[in-house]
């Protein structure tokens, strides 16, 4: 058994339906949209917020940022443009009202300027400091040189907000969490002798990390009997939460008594509506900012019976982590009663549970598979 591979530096999503044989009809898919997707966004448009615009240009500085590469150039380059016609055009207008158009005044306010076009170079020139020598500013107006003033303090401003803007962006944590990533899927299997959920955990960048921490919940939408619609979340604890993650790590959730997946069997299990959320949260030491990847996983996505394939192998002198092998699993033996059924009675008994061997499924059932 086997998943196709997941390129997580340039994360997408799928929110094309999912045909599942398990606990469905025939033909019949899944079309609930997803919560969490599995890039790590949520799945929610906001309607009818009071007074959004004037949140969004309070935050201007974060909405800048979190706006598209393609939208934030176009209006910088309009925020250049815009300046340099505006100033031109008050330039033009201070040379009309002083004469210098028509040659009546003795001594121009700006040398060259004799048309809009003049005018608009000019402002072009000064803004940009380009100084081509050809159009210079003289004495004769106070009024000229102000308007000079203004428009370098302005230039200035500009060039700040637009360097800033675009060092946020590259920074962004988001990029960097789209750098660490989770399987494809995740498996269920026994371990120590405990039923366990399991996922992987991966960077695919050679850094250390501080202070990594990663959750799961098991996240539901419930609708109450009034008709209102709300979101359960139930934590799931997991066996090791803070990790070093140098090494590709399989993070772990026992399904003991207190468990939400205590009580479901292999059918339950994919008859279940609700989506697993996984989440980690780290601090890189290069930058010292605070990132988190999200991803969720449906119970179509959850392999009962199958074991992530060993990725970290270890030669004479170092490690070696095989990224090929990050998203692939092997079948492995496991019981399709649930994990408290299995409890109650001896797990190896095959006459009183069936079991699956070689990660196949009971004749009444079959495994869940999604429609390329």
């Amino acid at each position: 058994m086997s998943s196709t591979a997941v390129q997580y530096t340039t994360v997408q999503s799928s929110d094309r339906p999912v045909t599942l044989s398990v606990g469905m009809g025939p033909g019949q898919t899944d079309r609930k949209p997803r919560y969490i997707q599995r890039d790590g966004s949520c799945r929610l448009a906001l309607e009818h917020v009071p007074g959004h615009l004037g949140l969004y240009v309070t935050d201007i500085f974060t909405t800048l940022v979190e706006i598209r590469w393609r939208v934030m150039f176009l209006l910088f380059s309009l925020s250049y443009i815009l300046s340099w016609l505006f100033f031109g055009l008050l330039f033009w207008i201070i040379a009309l009202a002083h004469g210098d158009l028509v040659g009546l005044s003795d001594g121009p306010c700006v040398d060259n300027v004799r048309s809009f076009t003049a005018a608009f170079l000019f402002s072009l020139e000064t803004q940009t400091t380009i100084g081509y020598g050809f159009r210079g500013m003289t004495e004769n107006c106070a009024v000229a040189i102000a308007l000079v003033t203004v428009q370098d303090v302005l230039s200035c401003f500009i060039d700040t907000v637009v360097i800033g803007i675009v060092v946020a962006k590259m920074a962004s944590a988001r990029k960097r969490a789209q750098t660490v990533g989770f399987s494809s899927c995740a498996v269920i299997n026994r371990r120590d002798g405990h039923v366990c959920l399991s996922w992987r955990l991966g960077d695919f960048r050679k850094n250390h990390m501080v202070e990594g921490v990663a959750t799961a919940q098991i996240v539901r939408l419930q609708q109450q009997t009034s008709g209102e619609v709300g979101v359960v979340y139930q934590d799931l604890p997991l066996q090791q939460s803070d990790i070093l993650l140098a090494t590709p790590t399989t993070v772990t959730h026992l399904i003991v008594p207190g468990s939400p997946l205590y009580g479901l069997s292999m059918l339950d299990l994919y008859r279940e509506d609700f989506e697993l959320v996984v989440t980690f949260t780290y601090t890189g030491d290069s930058t010292g900012i605070l990132h988190q990847t999200r991803s969720s996983y449906r119970p179509a996505q959850i392999r009962w019976g199958a074991r992530f394939k060993d990725v970290l192998l270890v030669n004479g002198r170092s490690y070696r982590a095989d990224y090929t092998l990050f998203h692939e699993t092997v079948p492995v033996q496991l019981h399709a009663r649930s994990a408290q059924d299995q409890d109650r009675c001896k797990p190896d008994n095959p006459a009183t549970t069936p079991a699956l061997t070689n990660g196949q499924a009971p004749p009444n059932a079959s495994p869940t598979h999604a429609t390329p």
